[in-house]
């Protein structure tokens, strides 16, 4: 059972498809599921190649095989231009959060991985093993879609490896900018107190309070709240809070 794969890019998917292959000493029978990797062209390239159907079905196995694998290959192109996209997000002065993207590219890889890993272990014996059915001289050709496909199931983890330090990276964003948040509301609840703390006092309404009778109690109050605050905003700008 070989799985089909087909990724949509408006979705961001994966779709995946089955082809059920029955090999007999004269025969291979083909039932397919789904709609990637159709075999009606790759039927008349081979009704075509006579000299390569001569090596019985084992030569349309590897066929169906080949075209299967290759069929893979947009499928990788199509999810790394969708992770450097997702990186780029993650690390843009947008502040963004792509984490469900993130989460549903990983999601897709892993599907991906499902389906192709378990092909490795066929291919190896079909290019390795004296199997019945199959001829001696497909097996060289075996071994060029093992070695294609193995190249494939690297960069699958590569890209689940990599999804995963983006993720990892785009928590650590999430809760960079938090903190960058609460340092600002920080700085601005601390400028405010000021005024907020001397017009407090000030609004107790004592009876006896120097300062009420002073001619020059109003400006000097006042300059006092201005100068505070000023210094205040100049040292949070200096430590990068505002």
């Amino acid at each position: 059972m070989l799985k089909t794969a087909c990724y949509v890019d408006d979705k961001e998917a994966v779709e995946f498809g089955e082809i059920l292959l029955f090999v007999g000493a004269n025969f291979l029978v083909a039932v397919r599921h789904g709609e990637a990797s159709g075999l009606q062209q790759l039927r008349q390239s081979l009704e075509v190649r006579q000299d390569f159907l001569r090596l019985g079905p084992s030569a349309v196995l590897h066929a169906i095989v080949d075209l299967v694998v290759d069929d893979y290959l947009p499928v990788i192109q199509g999810v790394e231009d969708d992770i450097e996209e997702v990186e780029e997000q993650v690390f843009s002065l947008d502040r963004t959060n792509p984490g469900e993207r993130i989460y549903y590219l990983k999601r897709e890889v892993l599907e991906f991985r499902r389906a192709t890993a378990p092909l490795l272990t066929p291919l190896m014996q079909l290019s390795t093993q004296p199997l019945p059915h199959v001829c001696s001289e497909v097996r060289p050709y075996f071994r060029d879609v093992y070695d294609h496909l193995l190249r494939i199931n690297e960069q699958i983890d590569a890209f689940r490896d990599l999804l995963t330090s983006i993720l990892e990276a785009n928590f650590t964003q999430v809760s960079v900018r938090q903190n960058e948040d609460m340092r600002k509301i920080s700085a601005w609840v601390a400028i405010v107190a000021v005024p907020t703390m001397i017009a407090g006092i000030y609004g107790m309404n004592f009876q006896y309070m120097p300062e009420l009778s002073h001619p020059l109690g109003y400006p000097i109050i006042m300059g006092l709240i201005v100068s505070i605050c000023v210094s205040l905003y100049v040292c949070f700008r200096r430590w990068h809070w505002l």
